[in-house]
This record gives structure tokens, sequence and C-alpha cells, in this order.
């Protein structure tokens, strides 16, 4: 089970002349390589939902992606692209000598990991695709449908503001509120690391690629879709979804059918956050399938 862990080392990477600070746990040759969701927020919240694979053996790595948290913050609208941060990624995998690792990647951690095991599939064991998708404008319209469930008037006063750009009216923020304890996490009180991440959020990267929230998708990835280009990814995968999730069953299904190599978990009573929301359940899913792809039993 989770639980917070310090760092046995942090690291200090040099990416396009910025700093870019990372967390290690564990040793030995075994990697699990996490990318966090945001874009824009701290790693903290996924660090520490996965630090305890070092009690299986693992080693685990993953660092605040420019932008966030320890990392440098620039402000400059043009590095908030999914390429770069595949570069990014690269560039830490190599600097810290992880050779070939699983990678793990939540919400757009997802989106990321995709891009980066098509562009270099030789340096990963395994790819676990948690609570993401592969198709943005499918992951519109299932938003669209869990919007519908607040009902037609709540739904035409949250497109009035989008429409006004009233976005911070406090019953356009109710409706968010609610959708977030549905969706993302449904837990009565969101563990500390995830408060953390939260509260350290950069808006910067979040509305360049996304936009303003987690239920409106305005950014410069609202048209990506890579389904296509998954027929050539031939590394194990693992996908996991909570059956209430904002990225939902629906989109890990969308994954898996165009996948060669997955298997689809869908975890009963989470959402976006199986691992602190179903714990019990969550661990021992990874661990069997780390285990299947690895050498550590």
């Amino acid at each position: 089970m989770w639980r917070e862990i310090p760092p046995d080392d942090r690291f200090e990477v040099q990416v396009d002349g910025y700093r870019v600070v990372a967390y290690s746990f564990g040793s030995g040759d075994e990697v699990v390589f996490c990318l966090n969701g945001g874009p824009g927020l701290p790693c903290d919240y996924l660090r520490e939902a996965h630090s305890c694979l070092i009690d299986r053996g693992y080693r685990v790595v993953a660092f605040d992606q420019l932008g966030t948290g320890a990392s440098d913050r620039p402000h400059d609208d043009a590095l908030w692209t999914i390429s770069r941060y595949v570069e990014e990624t690269e560039t830490v995998r190599k600097a810290l000598g992880l050779g070939k690792v699983h990678l793990l990647g939540h919400s757009w951690g997802g989106w990321l990991g995709i891009d980066y095991a098509l562009a270099y599939p030789q340096n990963l064991k395994s790819l676990v695709l948690a609570d993401t998708v592969a198709d943005m404008p499918h992951l519109i319209s299932e938003l669209d449908r869990l919007r519908s469930a607040l009902g037609s008037e709540t739904v035409a006063m949250m497109q009035k503001h989008e429409a006004q750009g009233t976005l911070d009216h406090p019953e356009y923020q109710a409706a968010v509120t609610i959708l977030n304890y549905r969706h993302v996490c449904r837990l009565p009180d969101w563990p500390a690391p995830v408060r953390r991440s939260l509260e350290d959020w950069n808006m910067g990267p979040y509305g360049t690629m996304q936009g303003p929230n987690e239920f409106l998708y305005t950014g410069n990835l609202k048209d990506w879709n890579r389904i296509p280009d998954l027929a050539d990814m031939h590394v194990p995968t693992l996908i996991i979804v909570g059956e209430h999730d904002e990225l939902t069953p629906a989109c890990a299904l969308r994954m898996k059918l165009a996948l060669p190599d997955a298997e689809l978990k869908v975890f009963a009573n989470a959402s976006h956050m199986p691992f602190y929301e179903q714990p019990q359940d969550y661990y021992p899913v990874l661990l069997d399938f780390l285990s299947r792809h690895g050498t550590v039993q």
C-alpha cells in the first residue's frame, strides 16, 4: 500500500537549458519510470502512490516535468508541447542511466507515454497506461456525456459561462466540483499527496495544452489522436481505468482494441485515481503485470 517515503536520491537534469528535478527510490535493474498527469502538476501524487513498489524489489523514478514542482518554471507557452515533453522524458531517462524501463503514465502522463513509446520503443520493457486515453475527440464526447448527468439546466449554465468566459463564477465552479468528486477522486477526503500536487498546479502548461478545467478541452491537445498509430506499438501494455473515471472505460477499450499486446482492467468503485481509491485491488494487478514482463518475481 502507498505511503510517503523520502527519495533515496534527488537529481537535477539539464533539459533545453532548464533544470528538471527527478527523484529515485530503491535500487536495481527493474525500473518503474512514472509520468504524472496534469499537465502542470508536480509529480508528488503519482510518486507517493508508487514509491512503495521498492518493497517488491523495484526502483521507482519520477520527475517534476518542466514548469512544475521543484523544476524550473519558464514563462514561454512555446515550451508546452507533447513533442518537447517526449524529448524531456528521454533526456531524464538517459541522464539517470535507467536503461530499459517499465513506463507508467497516468492521465496526461499516459498521452505522453504513448508518444514516448512510439518514438522510443526500444527503451521499454512494458507500458502501463493508467486512467488515460489515446483519442482526444472521443474523450471530449465522453466528457459531454458525463456532464449531461448533471441535468440539462446545469449543462446550459456551464455552457453559458464557457461562452462568456466567466469560468470563475461560483455556480460554474460548483458544477466542476461535483464532477471532480464523481470522476477524479471519489474519496471524501483527498490524500495529502493529491492535495499537495493540486495546490501547486501551474496553469500555464495546463491551459496551453488542455484547457481551463478537467471537463473543457480547448488547448493544443484537443485534436490529438493516436488510435491509428497504436498498431505499431508492440510493447506489452496494461491499461487500467476506474469504473467512474473521467477518462472513461470506453476510452480505455478504444485503446485496447487498437493495441497488438494489451490487457485491460476496470476497477470497481474507483474513478481517476484507483491507486488511492481502491489500493487493495490496484497494487496486485500492477505487480502481477510487472512481474510477468521483468525479472522481479
